[in-house]
C-alpha cells in the first residue's frame, strides 16, 4: 500500500494492512480516523483490515474504537500488539 488515500484504493477481496503510521498520520489524529474509517469500507466482508497507527497517538482503544465500532460493516475491532517501531495494531472485522 502507497502513502495515498486508501479510499481511491479498489476494494481488497482479502485481509491487509492499512499503514496510518506515517509522519503526516503523526501530525494529526483526526486524519488517522479517516483514513481507518475508509480502510473499513475499501475491505470486502467477511475478512480483516489491519489498522496500524502512529505510536505518538497511544493506544488505539482510547480515541480509534469508538469511530468505528458506530460502522455498520464493522463485525468485530481487536488490539493486535505493539509494533517494534512504537506504532500499534488494531485489526477490524467486516461484516
Amino acid at each position: 500500500m502507497t502513502d495515498s488515500d486508501v479510499a481511491t484504493e479498489p476494494v481488497h477481496e482479502s485481509s491487509w494492512s492499512a499503514n496510518l503510521e506515517t509522519e503526516r498520520h503523526a501530525a494529526d489524529q483526526d486524519l488517522v480516523v479517516t483514513e481507518a474509517r475508509d480502510a473499513v469500507h475499501a475491505t470486502r466482508a467477511g475478512v480483516h483490515v489491519n489498522l496500524v497507527t502512529h505510536g505518538d497517538h497511544g493506544d488505539p482503544r482510547e480515541y480509534l474504537w469508538e469511530p468505528l465500532a458506530s460502522l455498520d460493516r464493522v463485525e468485530r475491532v481487536e488490539y493486535v500488539d505493539r509494533c517494534g517501531c512504537g506504532g500499534h495494531v488494531t485489526r477490524v472485522h467486516v461484516a
